[in-house]
């Protein structure tokens, strides 16, 4: 309750209020580029989340999702050690189904990786990644990590990620960069809209091997997959065990383009429904205005860079960074929906990448799972975060 009333109080000092959805005009400038701004939305929608706890979730249970700044150097440790602890259990997928899935690890990312092709610009995308973020939280907690699921604010580090206490090579950070390789040429993605054009990333600060950290021995083993334009329902390929290196190519290009603090605020701010917070977070390439990468792919981005495996849009899990990305994600959404929850609790899109094949229209009455670690759920089910089945959780 004290974070709670912290939060009021910097509202009060602002002149806003819980009352109404803030508007883009009710901030200064300078209070959206630094992170005041996102602050302030944070503490309005956790007020309103106090109002919303329903079934099993109180205040007295909720999990309070932090970012890893305010998480204690003795509590990121513990966290590592239970992401390790992930590492080190066996696979429990029947034997012979994905061969290369070695451990645990390896099945949740497996998860992702099969349904690529219906969870990504598609209308499943943000809460099976809610639901994702849960099904991780909770095998942490199996593992002796009973708090939150940490988050990584990106505008904190728009000067670098490199920079970043998440990525400097210490026992309390997620790995350091990869490997400096030089004179790498940029990477082009093309669009399959001619109003957007090509998007131009630069090589980052890294491109090699990670070598530093907790996660310096990390090994990445599905993939890769066969991307030609789409993304295979179920991957025929990539099952098996094809052990290589974790590779990071750090990137600020990511936050400053597509994640900084005006990026998150702006889109919160001036989307009103869930069309337009989906194809910008999303950066969806047919819809006029989306921006280009959006905040999603500029998180990636910002890990991943060229040729790091944050950026593979299958097996991106595979960095630990990948959850502290996704989890600021969903921080945004979950920030935008509480703010007017009632009205902000529907889907957009059809059940396929880019409507690739052509599917139907999603509805909040269709179920998604995370199998075999989550059972399905409907839409509907996964909006509210403290309505105690299945979620119980706030950001902070």
């Amino acid at each position: 309750m004290k974070l709670l009333t912290g939060y009021l109080l910097l509202l009060q000092a602002a002149g806003l209020t819980t009352a109404l959805p803030p508007k883009l005009e009710d901030f200064k400038q300078q209070a959206i580029d630094s992170g005041l701004a996102l602050k302030a939305l944070n503490g309005i929608a956790l007020a309103k989340a106090f109002t919303k706890f329903g079934g099993t979730c109180k205040p007295s249970n909720v999990k309070y999702r932090r970012e890893w700044r305010s998480i204690s150097k003795p509590n990121r440790r513990k966290f590592i050690a239970a992401v390790k602890c992930i590492m080190a259990k066996p696979s429990t997928l029947p034997p012979g189904e994905v061969p290369g899935a070695k451990s645990l690890y390896d099945d949740i990312v497996w998860a992702h990786a099969r349904r690529s092709g219906l969870v990504h610009n598609s209308g499943t995308f943000l809460l099976f990644h809610r639901y994702y973020l849960h099904t991780y939280e909770t095998e942490l907690a199996s593992c002796g990590w009973t708090s939150g699921l940490p988050y990584w604010e990106w505008g904190l580090d728009i000067a670098g990620p490199h920079l970043s206490p998440v990525f400097d090579g210490s026992d309390t950070s997620l790995g350091g960069d990869g490997e400096f390789i030089p004179d790498r040429p940029p990477f082009t993605i093309p669009f399959i809209d001619p109003f957007n054009p090509p998007i131009v990333i630069q090589p980052g600060t890294g491109g090699g091997c990670v070598t530093t950290g907790p996660f310096a021995d990390h090994k990445v083993r599905l993939g890769p997959f066969d991307l030609t334009g789409t993304f295979p329902v179920e991957p025929a390929d990539g099952r098996g065990d094809n052990e290589r290196c974790l590779i990071r190519d750090l990137n600020k290009a990511g936050i400053e383009r597509w994640a900084s603090f005006r990026n998150s605020t702006q889109l919160i701010l001036e989307q009103e429904d869930i069309f337009g917070f989906h194809v910008t977070a999303e950066g969806d390439p047919r819809w006029v205005p989306s921006k280009p990468m959006g905040i999603h792919g500029g998180g990636h981005s910002s890990i991943g860079g060229i040729g790091g495996h944050a950026a593979d849009p299958v097996i991106s899990p595979y960095d630990p960074a990948f959850w502290l990305t996704h989890g600021q994600l969903d921080r945004i959404y979950w920030i935008w929906q509480m703010l007017d929850l009632e009205n902000r609790s529907d889907v957009f899109g059809t059940g396929t990448w880019l409507n690739i094949p052509p599917s139907p229209n999603v509805t909040v009455e269709d179920s998604i799972d995370v199998l075999p670690h989550q059972p399905p759920r409907k839409l509907k089910e996964l909006m509210n975060t403290v309505a105690g089945s299945p979620f119980c959780f706030v950001y902070v």
